[in-house]
C-alpha cells in the first residue's frame, strides 16, 4: 500500500531552461542523471529511449522531477491545457509571497492565468500560472487567520 509521495514528475522539452525557472523560485537541485539501456527502457515503456532528469528539493523536502526525453520527444503536449482536462492537471506549492512570487514567474518566463485571488475562507490566497514550459502551477498563500 502507498506511504508516502515519493515525487512529482514534469516532462520538459528544455531542461536547462526549467532547472533555471525552478531554482530561480527556491527549489535546489539534488541529483541529475542521463539514463539509457534496458531498465530505463522497461520502466517507462519505450525502446531506446535515452532521457535525461533532474531532482529537485523543496524546501519542505518533497521532490519535483524534470524530465527530457532525448530520443522521443513528445508526441502530445499537454502545454497549456484547460485545468478540466483529464489526468494530471497541475502541481501546486505553497509559497510565502504570492503577490512576489507571480511577479517572479513573470520575470522568468512563465506566465500568471488569474491574478492571486482570496478563498471566501480568508484563510489562502490562490493563484494558476504556467512555469517557463508552459506547465500549470497553483500557487498559494496562507494568510495569517489572526488578522
Amino acid at each position: 500500500m502507498i506511504c508516502k509521495t515519493r515525487h512529482t514528475g514534469l516532462v520538459v522539452r528544455d531542461l536547462e531552461r526549467s532547472l533555471a525557472f525552478y531554482v530561480a523560485l527556491g527549489l535546489s537541485v539534488w541529483r541529475r542523471e542521463v539514463e539509457t539501456g534496458p531498465f530505463i527502457e522497461t520502466v517507462v515503456g519505450i525502446p531506446g529511449v535515452r532521457l535525461e532528469w533532474a531532482k529537485l528539493q523543496v524546501p519542505d523536502g518533497s521532490l519535483v522531477e524534470l524530465l527530457q526525453y532525448h530520443s522521443h520527444p513528445d508526441i502530445q503536449s499537454l502545454v497549456d491545457a484547460p485545468s478540466n482536462r483529464l489526468g494530471c492537471s497541475h502541481i501546486a506549492f505553497t509559497v510565502e509571497d504570492i503577490d512576489l512570487t507571480c511577479k517572479e514567474i513573470t520575470r522568468l518566463g512563465g506566465s500568471v492565468v488569474n491574478p492571486p485571488a482570496l478563498a471566501p475562507s480568508g484563510l489562502v490566497k490562490v493563484a494558476y500560472c504556467h512555469d517557463s514550459a508552459g506547465i500549470l502551477m497553483e500557487l498559494v498563500e496562507e494568510l495569517d487567520s489572526h488578522d
